[in-house]
Order: structure tokens, then C-alpha cells, then sequence
């Protein structure tokens, strides 16, 4: 139990009954005893239980209720509702639940009535975006928060710098985005998108004999980036029969390694040299900015199939298409491009040898309501004084 803010009994429950995820560090059981939610849905309005024998709905006394709804709720910016990118309107019942929700519309339209009043911030698809102007005329925010792992999008210095926090998901968006890893390997590796066209083609008479995919059962996966995501792929492969090799700035442990039967490539030639497949589940940083470049892509086998579901700007696109074109690789699947979507009239997308989806890794609904989730636990957090579950640093 973490000692940092006494909260009165109100207090502790309202961020109990809110997170119940933080509750166990928050709350002492003998104070009120958290169950985790019930199966979440936005259609059931995302309900949860407390109390060991409750079957309600808060489960709160009717004077704590009285007492909550008289406290204000701190105030969350949010780009828009709905459209292209904002928060889904499925989400915000929820997010009212524990905030006044204002859009930027809103702020922008009255800015003197809403910059002192403005806490947190939920970021959406990267939006809305967060420059000095908008973090000057924010003088009380306290958090921003991601709605998804990577923050590449920001500049934590500067949002650091006036001294606001800043969170992301990390824990929702690993198993969703090693799935969509997994699936587009498999996608590429048997031709699935071809093979569709093929099958629904109204000029396909029979299907040809020598139409052939690649064998993944038995293939060697070479993983570059081998943190919370990755090893979720590794985890995957491994039941795929997969030999699997990575490189990482750390080296896992020998019992992680074991799990998912790894071997660690401390160079990344190595790597690139014995993979049938490459996928790239690393964060941007100027680092990893076009980590996969013309040379790394000529030490690739020319059977070898590039998978990207990190960032578009990891790897090096006209090295790609180049690649492509004269067959020094063999086949790309990108869940990522740079920019995204790409023009109509980029070269990547009149390849055969390529599949390409709209950033897919995370979209699933149970994915996004754990993004939302964790955010709001992330900021509740945050506005109460207490650590960050997933605070990232500048």
C-alpha cells in the first residue's frame, strides 16, 4: 500500500470503484474489497462489481454516492468525439463516469473559461497535438495520456519540462499487436490476399497447380526487438515450430530464452543473414530510424519476407521498393508506412510482392477498451498524487 496521499474513506473508494486494477495498491482490503470487472462491453456500459457478495453496480451507500456526485470531476481534453480521430463514442460514458470531457473545439471556442480548468489529456491517434502553445495555455494539466505504447509522437522533454506527466498503454496493445505480427507473416508466407482475389475473381476458370506460399512450420524467424511485444510473437512462433532468433539491446535471461526457445543475435547481421522471415517490433527513436536500410536489406536471404509492425519510418521505403523490384528480398507485409496512409501513387502500393495493412495492430474491441482503461487508470493516478502504472520518462 503505497503511502504517498491520504485519501478519506469517499476518496478511496470512488478511485477504487473507478480502477480496480489499482485498488490492491491503493486500498487496504479491511477499507472495501475490489473484485476485477465483469466482461467488459461498451454495449453493457462497461459495468463492474464490488464487495465480495455484491451483484450491483457500484455498490456504494447511497450517502458515499450523494457525496461523489457533489465532488467535481477533474476535467480531460480530448481531440473530438467520433470521426477520424477521435476518442470512439463507445468510450465516452465511461470516460464521464470519472471526467468532465471537453473537445478541442470546445477549449479552442472558450479558451479563458476552460485553460485553468483542463488536468488531463487523452491522446487519441496521436491526437490532439501537443505543442508549447497548447502546454502554455494548459497552466493546471497535470498528464497526458497515450492511447497506445509507442510516444514517438511527442516531445517528452518538452512536455516534461512544464513539469506535466506523461503514460502509455503498453499492457493492452501487446497481444493484439503480436497477433496482427503473427498473422501477417502468415498472411504473406501462404499468399492469402493473392489467394482470395484469385478465388472471388469472376474471370478464375480453375485454380493453377504451381500457385505456391512459403512453409512456416519449421522456418526461421529472426525477431529485431525483443520486448514486451516481441516475446509475444516469440511465443506465438514457438507453436508454429519456428526456430526463433532476436536481437535486442538487452539479452533476455536464459529462462526466457528457454520459454520460447530464442537464441540471442548480439549483431543484427546475423540476424538478417540466416531469417526466412525479419520482423520489426521496435520503438522509434533516432536510433532505429531507417534501422532497415539498403545494406541491411542486401544481407537478407532473397527468399526472406521483411514484417514491420513497429513504425513506418524504421525502414528505409525507396530501399524497400528498390529491394522489392529487383528481388534482394522476396516478400514485404507492413502493418506501417511513412506516411500513413501512403499517397495513391507511391510506388509500394503497385508491387505485387507486398501486403500492406492500415495500422492494425491494436484494433480489436477488447484491445481498445483496455487502452482506454489503462489511460484512465494512468491519469486517475496521476491527479490523485500516486505512482504511474505506466508513466514513460523523458
Amino acid at each position: 500500500m503505497f503511502s504517498v496521499k491520504a485519501f478519506s474513506l469517499v476518496e478511496a473508494i470512488q478511485l477504487a470503484t473507478s480502477c480496480p486494477r489499482l485498488a490492491g495498491r491503493l486500498i487496504h482490503p479491511a477499507v472495501c474489497h475490489v473484485h476485477h470487472w465483469t466482461k467488459r462491453s461498451m454495449d453493457s456500459r462497461w459495468s463492474y462489481r464490488t464487495g465480495p457478495n455484491s451483484t450491483g453496480r457500484a455498490g456504494i451507500s447511497a450517502p458515499q454516492t450523494k457525496i461523489m456526485e457533489q465532488r467535481e470531476l477533474p476535467v480531460l481534453l480530448v481531440n473530438e468525439v467520433g470521426g477520424v480521430c477521435g476518442v470512439l463514442e463507445a468510450h465516452v460514458e465511461f470516460l464521464k463516469k470519472h471526467f468532465h470531457l471537453i473537445t478541442m473545439k470546445e477549449f479552442l471556442k472558450n479558451k479563458k473559461h476552460w485553460n485553468k480548468k483542463v488536468q488531463a489529456i487523452y491522446l487519441w491517434w496521436h491526437k490532439p497535438i501537443i505543442d508549447r502553445e497548447l502546454l502554455e495555455s494548459l497552466p493546471d494539466l497535470k498528464v497526458i495520456a497515450n492511447s497506445g505504447a509507442g510516444m514517438d509522437h511527442l516531445d517528452l522533454k518538452l512536455i516534461s519540462s512544464f513539469g506535466v506527466k506523461m503514460a502509455n498503454a503498453p499492457h493492452a496493445v501487446s497481444s493484439s499487436t503480436a497477433d496482427t505480427g503473427m498473422a501477417l507473416l502468415l498472411a504473406s508466407a501462404r499468399r492469402l490476399v493473392e489467394g482470395c482475389q484469385m478465388a472471388v475473381s469472376p474471370d478464375t476458370e480453375c485454380f493453377a497447380a504451381d500457385w505456391l506460399g512459403d512453409e512456416v512450420t519449421g522456418a526461421t524467424l529472426g525477431i529485431i526487438g525483443m520486448g514486451r511485444i516481441g516475446y509475444k510473437i516469440a511465443l506465438r512462433a514457438k507453436a508454429f515450430e519456428m526456430k526463433i532468433l532476436y536481437h535486442n539491446r538487452n539479452q533476455r535471461t536464459e529462462e526466457e530464452e528457454r520459454a520460447v526457445g530464442a537464441t540471442y543475435c548480439p549483431k543484427i547481421e546475423d540476424l538478417l543473414q540466416q531469417s526466412d522471415f525479419v520482423m520489426l517490433v521496435v520503438s522509434l527513436t533516432p536510433q532505429t530510424c531507417k534501422l532497415i536500410g539498403k545494406k541491411e536489406l542486401e544481407l537478407m536471404k532473397p527468399t526472406a519476407t521483411l514484417i514491420n509492425i513497429s513504425r513506418g519510418p524504421v525502414v528505409d521505403q525507396d530501399a524497400l521498393v528498390e529491394a522489392l523490384q529487383t528481388g534482394v528480398i522476396k516478400a514485404a507485409a507492413l502493418d506501417v508506412t511513412y506516411p500513413e496512409p501512403l499517397p495513391r501513387d507511391h510506388p509500394l502500393l503497385k508491387l505485387k510482392n507486398i501486403l500492406i495493412t492500415p495500422h492494425l495492430g491494436i484494433k480489436t474491441d477488447k484491445a481498445i477498451c483496455m487502452t482506454t482503461e489503462e489511460a484512465v487508470a494512468n491519469i486517475l493516478a496521476a491527479l490523485n498524487g500516486l505512482p504511474i502504472p505506466s508513466e514513460v520518462f523523458p
